[in-house]
């Protein structure tokens, strides 16, 4: 499960940079026309069985790699980023490229930093996404032990409340119980993570939100 978070956060937060530098650049040519190519994609979708043929011609069913490529960038965090890199001064680019700074230095070391507010805001979303995901997991994987916390969550929720459902008031008193251990189990990870970055949240939903 950890391997999903960690690592599916980090690929998501890398590539949704370099997504959003690039769209954020006034002087890129087809930044308009890639922007809207982006959104289009919130509106519309192949639907599941496109989606799970491609997943299958790249040869990533039963892969852990089937739960982090296909989403590597989330249109609505892309354009939350983008927002937030178009806030940052042009003239600090325009003073390091004097410097001599390349486009990657930029990126790492100027807009990164001033945008850490809204990236850990989008952040907070792909890692709560990657905790919360068992849908994709359940058509890609196979292994059990390349499924993810929520999977196995779910199949106890589904075996209580068909105990449940034969009317044995022990069996459904034993499936409440687990239903409430679950949401537990599921939410307070996340929960212990949020006080830490709690003021860069903050900051960052409200990005935008204000006009001087």
């Amino acid at each position: 499960m950890l391997f999903y978070v960690i690592g599916g956060t980090t690929v998501n937060i890398l590539f949704t940079c370099m997504a959003a530098y690039v769209l954020s650049r006034k002087q890129f040519m087809l930044r308009r026309i890639l922007t809207m190519l982006f959104i289009f994609t919130m509106y519309f979708s192949g639907g599941l069985i496109p989606n799970y043929l491609l997943i299958k011609d790249l040869g990533l069913i039963n892969s852990r790699l089937a739960l982090i490529l296909p989403g590597m960038v989330s249109t609505f965090n892309l354009m939350i980023l983008l927002t937030g890199f178009e806030e940052i001064p042009q003239s600090l680019e325009e003073s390091a490229r004097i410097d001599g700074a390349g486009d990657w230095t930029i990126l790492f070391r100027i807009v990164i930093p001033l945008a850490k507010p809204t990236i850990m805001v989008i952040l907070l979303y792909y890692a709560v996404g990657h905790w919360n995901a068992w849908f994709n997991a359940m058509i890609y994987l196979r292994d059990s032990d390349k499924m993810p916390l929520q999977i196995f969550l779910r199949d106890i929720l589904t075996r209580s409340q068909l105990g449940a459902m034969t009317g044995q008031t022990d069996i459904e008193d034993v499936g409440q119980t687990i239903k409430y251990a679950t949401i537990v189990v599921s939410t307070v990870p996340i929960l212990c993570i949020y006080p830490f970055i709690q003021k860069h949240f903050v900051k960052g939903v409200m990005i935008g939100a204000v006009k001087e």
